[in-house]
């Protein structure tokens, strides 16, 4: 049972009392008419009155427009009512410009707060209610965010345990406000399907933080009782499916009063002006009293596996959490994978399976918890990890809902792990999450995710070579690949404890180094020639990279017109993050050595300044973000925060180079070679192959690709505005692409053309240059060591480069050749076999031959 008396707090998603979850079902009152005195709330009669019609309809909180009397909080506590109080601060925004006169706005909002402090009736307190679009766009988005968080702080000044909000509207949701401890929006939209799809996107607006309907409704004035009845009992249900957590129905009643008037041609109330009520009552309490989920609902049975190795500082309090989750068919099993630390004797004191195997590596524990599951949907979570209580249930409800094969959720770092681990929250290469869409994911982390069981049997389960990382990565891209979806869930969160050292935070990234050689290595169409994967949606997730030199533009509309107006950030220039990789840090020792070579000649101590360019980018570009990082539990010592933002500025260094580490060990390099060891001379083929039996130009180029992934050959396809057909990847230094076209003659036969490309590295032809022209200028200035050391330079570069167009042609070739063998097979016209090499001489035909033609160039003859 909630008491009253108990302060609310804003964890991860959801607003608590206690240890009990508050699921706001609230209603908007106000605003009425004023006495001679100018208060609202004057008539204690009528107030206490509506206030028992709102507790014995199921709402258990309501919001008024401004500062009440605490007469109402004492009536609103009595019916075990909570109220947010509104502070008004849009009202003074036009003080921002006309400063002339204009009040102390900051001791205004404390004199409001000061007045209702500490009672047990106050919800939270909403600094303002819609800042106009125009008003926004007149001062610009970052004064406005200013000028709440001064509000804000004031607030917290005065009552530092209360919760403050601000409550927001579609026209201005570009406005970032970290600092609020829950956000509120209000959206009014009549079609269910924008609702709940406008819901998702606020989610991933808002992040790990609570979200409320601060107002929904539908005027029974315009559209009828019945059509207000009807789409208030969908936007309630469609606000707590989609993880919302409260609402608030505008309003209680039809009595407004605004501008010095009362409103005549205006009924959004639940009851009439005389407190009769509405159809819309009824369906409002009904879809109260089924929150958060529709009684209707078919659930699937699920299990929930934890997979652990040497885990018993952290399984305890996963099994606890476990046990507290509210859902009837649920099963757990914990596969305790060879561990030495009596992690499986604490997870059978909560009567969970256990099942105890040899170590064999995270995947293959997964694997096993996947076949001794005996339901529908398997659950994963990390013995690090603890759930919310209904987390199983919104996934459950995910899937009875959808058709996805996966569904996720957000992890959150619990606030209570201490400053190392708050700055490690806030530093890269955390679990996160990738969305292609606000509800369709492109990834989901390892320590929140659930399957349908045989989607996942279907793909073969977990790839056991990922023993530590990059598992979760590696099956989501399967179960895309196999035409499946995966699904977000913002509600089905769970508490995931950061790492609590940079010992330990260093050994995690350099796993996950290790981790992304071995994907790349698996997946090296999803990289690029860096060895960085290509996302093809959005990173959500605290500590990500941010992008401080790309600045978001605002959907504004036509003078400012538009009714959802949005932030767009432009996607990342490759210039742009280049000083965000790992690999940046492997040009602070070629540009050291360059400078200490400037002993020996002196032209090249302009590399000195290079050098501090490349260290300085990363330093500054850490250091910024560190700055603009908020903390879960802010420190008030001036001298903690600095210390706190200069460690996760630290980390922010550290993090690339451990990636590095671990990249490099496992054979991701930039210089590193894929496919098989074969070489052929760098110039361009045509080959034109005549083929008897008709077959598709695409199942054609599908062999080709097969056979070259076969081999090991790192092969990507030509996009819809590519001249090629394929390419054919080594390093950074070269490739190879292939073009085709086909001649149709009649009789299913045709006349198949391969052109084959090699495809030197601009910026390596250009470093070797650039390496080439030093030598020849430190030879001119007879500085011999210095020109031998950079010749050197320019001659490895020039070498790569030619073995890797070499390699990747050789590649391109051997498919072709088979293409060509099969086809003088077909047409009865054997030869023999030819080599691939600068040698082979390929016999012509003439053109009224037609069977098989093949040409070289001279040179290559």
């Amino acid at each position: 049972m909630i008491r009253p008396d108990t302060r609310p707090l804003a964890r991860g998603k959801f607003i608590w009392v206690g240890d009990e979850k508050l699921y706001i079902r609230g209603v908007t009152y106000g605003t009425f008419r004023p006495d001679a005195t100018g208060n609202q709330y004057h008539d204690l009669d009528r107030i206490d009155s509506d206030f028992a019609g709102m507790a014995a309809n199921g709402m258990n909180s309501v919001r008024v427009y401004n500062t009440p009397p605490r007469s109402l909080l004492d009536l609103a506590h009595r019916h075990q009512l909570r109220v947010i109080v509104d502070l008004a601060a849009d009202q003074y925004v036009g003080f921002l410009t006309d400063k002339k006169g204009a009040p102390d706005i900051r001791e205004i909002v404390r004199a409001k707060v000061r007045a209702c402090a500490g009672h047990p009736a106050i919800l939270a307190y909403s600094l303002g209610n819609e800042i106009a679009a125009s008003l926004v766009r007149w001062h610009g988005r970052r004064r406005i965010e200013r000028y709440l968080a001064r509000l804000f702080r004031a607030v917290k000044a005065e009552d530092p345990g209360g919760l403050v909000t601000y409550v927001n509207y579609p026209s201005t949701e570009y406005l970032e406000l970290p600092f609020l401890d829950f956000f509120c929006f209000n959206v009014y939209l009549e079609s269910q399907d924008r609702f709940a799809a406008y819901l998702a996107r606020l989610q991933n607006i808002v992040g790990d933080r609570p979200l409320v309907m601060g107002e929904i409704g539908l005027d029974s004035f315009r559209n009828g009782t019945d059509a207000q009845a009807r789409v208030l009992d969908w936007q309630i249900r469609s606000a707590f499916d989609g993880g919302c957590a409260g609402v608030f129905v505008y309003s209680w009643t039809d009595e407004w009063y605004r501008g010095g008037a009362e409103a005549e041609d205006w009924a959004f109330g639940l009851t009439s002006r005389d407190r009769s009520p509405k159809p819309a009552l009824a369906a409002v309490r009904d879809a109260f009293a089924e929150t958060p989920f529709p009684r209707t609902v078919s659930w699937p049975s699920v299990s929930v596996v934890v997979c652990s190795r040497n885990g018993s500082r952290t399984i305890r309090e996963c099994c606890e959490g476990l046990r507290k989750l509210d859902y009837q068919n649920l099963a757990v099993i914990v596969v305790d994978d060879g561990s030495t630390d009596g992690t499986a004797e604490i997870a059978r004191e909560y009567g969970f399976r256990v099942i105890s195997t040899p170590n064999r590596g995270l995947s293959s524990a997964r694997n096993t918890g996947l076949e001794a599951a005996t339901t529908d949907i398997v659950a994963y979570i990390d013995d690090d990890a603890y759930p919310d209580p209904q987390w199983d249930s919104y996934l459950a409800y995910t899937f009875a809902t959808t058709d996805y094969a996966a569904v996720g959720g957000p992890n959150i770092p619990p606030p209570d792990d201490g400053p190392m681990a708050d700055c490690i929250a806030s530093a890269p290469g955390g679990p996160v999450h990738v969305l292609i869409s606000d509800r369709e994911a492109e990834h989901i982390p390892g320590c929140n995710m659930a399957f349908r069981k045989a989607d996942l049997q279907a793909i073969g389960g977990f790839d056991p070579q990922f023993r530590v990382a990059g598992d979760d990565v590696d099956v989501c891209w399967r179960l895309t690949q196999s035409g499946r979806a995966l699904g977000f869930c913002a509600a089905a969160m769970v508490w995931h404890h950061r790492r609590g050292s940079l010992r330990t935070y260093w050994r995690q990234q350099r796993g996950y180094g290790r981790a992304e050689a071995l994907l790349e290595s698996k997946w090296p169409e999803k990289y690029n020639a860096a060895g960085h994967v290509s996302w093809g949606g959005r990173v959500y997730g605290n500590g990500h990279v941010r992008w401080l030199w790309t600045r978001g533009r605002i959907y504004q509309g036509l003078w400012g017109s538009a009714p959802f107006q949005s932030i767009y950030q432009p996607a990342p220039s490759t210039w742009s993050s280049l000083p965000l990789m790992p690999e940046w840090y492997l040009l602070i020792p070629v540009l050291a050595a360059l400078s200490a070579l400037g002993t020996l000649w002196h032209p090249l101590l302009l590399a000195v300044p290079f050098l501090a360019v490349t260290v300085g980018m990363p330093v500054l570009h850490c250091g910024l973000t560190a700055a603009q990082t908020s903390f879960p539990c802010s420190p008030r010592s001036a001298m903690r925060r600095i210390g706190m933002r200069s460690l996760t500025a630290l980390l922010h260094l550290l993090q690339p180079v451990a990636r590095l580490y671990g990249r490099l060990s496992c054979g991701l390099a930039p210089w590193r070679r894929r496919g098989p060891a074969i070489f052929a001379l760098p110039w361009p083929r045509t080959f034109a192959i005549w083929f008897e039996q008709w077959r598709a130009p695409g199942e054609r180029l599908e062999a080709i690709e097969s056979t070259l992934r076969t081999a090991g050959a790192c092969v990507f396809r030509g996009g819809d505005f590519d001249r090629w057909d394929l390419e054919v990847r080594g390093s950074m230094l070269g490739a190879a692409r292939l073009r085709t076209a086909v001649e149709e003659h009649g009789l299913g036969r045709q006349l198949v053309r391969f052109r084959l490309s090699p495809r030197p590295s601009i910026p390596g032809l250009v470093l070797a240059a650039f390496f080439a022209a030093l030598a020849a200028a430190a030879v001119a200035d007879r500085a011999s060591a210095a020109a031998i050391v950079l010749g050197l330079i320019a001659a490895a570069l020039a070498v790569g480069i030619v073995e890797q167009c070499a390699a990747t042609t050789a590649a391109l070739l051997t498919p072709v050749l088979v293409q060509e063998r099969a086809a003088r097979r077909a047409a009865g016209r054997a030869s023999a076999p030819a080599r691939i090499g600068p040698e082979r001489r390929l016999r012509r035909t003439t053109a009224a031959d037609r069977k098989v033609v093949a040409t070289e160039p001279a040179c290559g003859s």
